[in-house]
């Protein structure tokens, strides 16, 4: 959690009750990783009042946490159009599942030290947080793609998106709400498949912060 790509993320607290909740039901039974992949669908699927996508469950938690793995593993928010692609093509994610995907950040915000390359004159600390999509940031919508088509992408690697002629065709289909609402749903059941453990390999965490 402490890499920077994960700074803006919050929850953590909320998982660690559901965890709690689910340990006293059945003990060692249902993983970490299973509590965040059902959070995640059902942190963007409330405001319609039905599951988004179906989450395979079943997987098991990794015994390791490497803040390396995670700057290695994570583009950057300076990341250009090809480091984007290589990026995802690793994973087994395509351009269409990088442009989808790239959709969630209606929800996100970005710390300031990351925009200072751009902002020279940005005197905010590297705490302060800047909503990526200010119209929508409270929403999980398709505004995000609007936002680009204006130019107006917040970081390098939201910009990228538009450079290139195949990724710039999805973002233009995105701008269909009901379109990216059924890709995003496609795209994020491929990404829950990634790296998964079954079977023997891992653990099933008692608490999710820290290895059993």
């Amino acid at each position: 959690m402490d890499a920077d790509p994960n700074l803006t993320l919050s929850g953590f607290d909320v998982i660690e009750d559901i965890k709690a909740q689910v340990e006293k039901k059945c003990p060692g039974v249902v993983s970490c990783a299973d509590l965040l992949a059902l959070a995640a669908r059902d942190s963007v699927s409330f405001q319609f009042q039905k599951p988004l996508w179906e989450v395979l469950t079943g997987r098991r938690d990794g015994r390791v946490s490497r803040i390396s793995e995670a700057m290695a593993e994570i583009p950057t928010p300076f990341s250009n159009f090809t480091t984007l692609v290589q990026s995802y093509a690793r994973k087994g994610l395509t351009i269409h599942d990088l442009v989808v995907l790239s959709g969630y950040t209606t929800l996100n915000r970005a710390y300031a030290k990351f925009l200072k390359t751009k902002c020279r004159s940005l005197s905010e600390t590297d705490t302060t947080t800047v909503e990526m999509d200010p119209r929508s940031s409270f929403n999980f919508d398709n505004n995000y793609y609007h936002v680009l088509k204006r130019n107006m992408g917040l970081l390098q690697s939201d910009a990228a998106l538009i450079t290139d002629k195949e990724s710039l065709k999805i973002v233009n289909e995105m701008l269909n709400p009901l379109k990216f609402f059924q890709e995003f749903a496609l795209s994020m059941q491929k990404a829950g498949a990634i790296g998964v453990l079954t079977g023997n390999a891992g653990e099933i965490r008692k608490k999710c912060y820290v290895v059993n």
